[in-house]
């Protein structure tokens, strides 16, 4: 066997390639007439496609079932971290976005929120986007502080 070559390259012999089915084309093809899309109806026409969601006439699904529940736009989604995560800070230490994500307690970006949840025993001065009373009550407990932003007005 010679080199191997794009241009040295042939379907195997006895079938690797077919030749294209062409409908249509008289009934001694085998292929004529109806050309292998039965008798009338949709299906049998040009351009007679039947979307995928279409139920066959039935009331379709999305029609069927009630329309239920509510999507807030203006709900905002904080990203949660509890008091407990950040006894692993260096007392005096200031803790914030950058902080959180150097340790690997928060991943994504979006507004953060401080809960209730764990102990903390050293004083740290916590950034954040929202905190709960529980939670700026422990750090507060422990020494610390809470700094959250002033809330936003929409004029």
């Amino acid at each position: 066997m010679g080199d191997m070559r794009i241009g040295n390259i042939h379907p195997a012999v006895g079938g690797a390639s077919k030749p294209r089915k062409r409908r249509g084309k008289g009934s001694a093809t085998g292929l004529g007439g109806t050309a292998g899309k039965g008798h009338k109806g949709k299906k049998a026409r040009a351009g007679g496609k039947i979307p995928a969601w279409f139920e066959g006439g039935q009331m379709p699904i999305q029609r069927r079932l009630p329309k239920r529940g509510f999507k807030n736009p203006g709900r905002v989604e904080y990203q949660v971290v509890a008091v407990g995560r950040l006894s692993e800070a260096k007392a005096g230490s200031t803790v914030d976005r950058a902080w959180l994500q150097e340790a690997g307690i928060i991943r994504r970006s979006g507004p953060i929120k401080l809960l209730a949840g764990g102990d903390i025993k050293v004083a740290l001065t916590v950034k954040v986007d929202a905190a709960s009373a529980a939670a700026r009550q422990a750090i507060e407990a422990a020494g610390g502080t809470v700094a959250v932003p002033a809330p936003s007005t929409k004029a």
